[in-house]
């Protein structure tokens, strides 16, 4: 039997486990991501079952995925929550993304293929467009999408993996990030990185490079913003 829609984010669930699990995943991840599940948030078995129509088991699976993932953590004696979000940490993140960004862009501008620079600029199109769209959610995945694109084309399977689990536990850090420019972000955004494909293109391993290091230091910019933001000017004292 198919189950009910429960919410505007919940889906209509077949009624086959393994899609259940995938879907409840899918749309816990968005929610994580999205901030709407909030860090060290409680993710109560019991509840997402009722809210899905679902039994325990495939949102137990479902969690798993997210554990996997690095969004869930599992605390004994607590159950499992969403994983904190530690900003006290971002000093760290961003070094280390300026280091590997820095260092897979460079490789892709001297050993990139015609092929890697199709797949690049499609990447950078998808991207453009969840921009135009104002969809955040898209904008996350869009832009890990091409940035991973612009790895691979560095033929560096350590580092690219080193990117990819960089970028992917730094995504809720991008959604802080993007909540800066209130969700609708500056034509820059697509045009910094129109740029990067161009020093790419024309293999100048030196240009790459110091665009990709712009490009992290914009973002450490934008938190340094952030946290910077006053939290008492709109309260009115009487």
């Amino acid at each position: 039997m198919p189950v009910a829609k429960k919410d505007k984010n919940v889906e209509i669930l077949s009624s086959k486990r393994g899609f259940s699990s995938i879907k409840i995943y899918q749309v816990l991840r968005d929610e994580i991501l999205a901030l709407v599940l909030e860090p060290n948030q409680i993710l109560d078995e019991a509840g997402i079952a009722a809210r899905f129509n679902v039994s325990r088991s495939p949102v137990r699976e479902a969690i798993v995925r997210l554990e996997g993932e690095g969004l869930a953590l599992n605390l004994p004696n607590k159950g499992t929550v969403v994983t904190a979000l530690s900003l006290e940490e971002f000093p760290q993140y961003i070094d280390a993304l300026d280091l590997i960004q820095r260092a897979v862009t460079r490789l892709a501008a001297e050993f990139r293929s015609k092929d890697a620079l199709v797949h690049i600029r499609h990447r950078q199109e998808l991207f453009r467009e969840t921009i135009v769209a104002k969809d955040v959610l898209g904008m996350i995945q869009t832009n890990m999408d091409f940035h991973l694109a612009i790895a691979e084309a560095g033929r560096n399977k350590h580092l690219l993996e080193a990117y990819r689990r960089l970028l992917i536990s730094g995504r809720r850090m991008l959604r802080l990030y993007y909540r800066t420019y209130d969700d609708e972000l500056p034509p820059e955004t697509a045009a910094s990185h129109d740029r990067i494909i161009r020093a790419i293109e024309q293999q100048d391993v030196e240009l790459a490079e110091k665009l990709a290091r712009e490009h992290a230091e914009e973002v450490h910019q934008r938190f340094v913003l952030l946290m910077s933001q006053r939290k008492t000017r709109n309260i009115a004292i009487r």
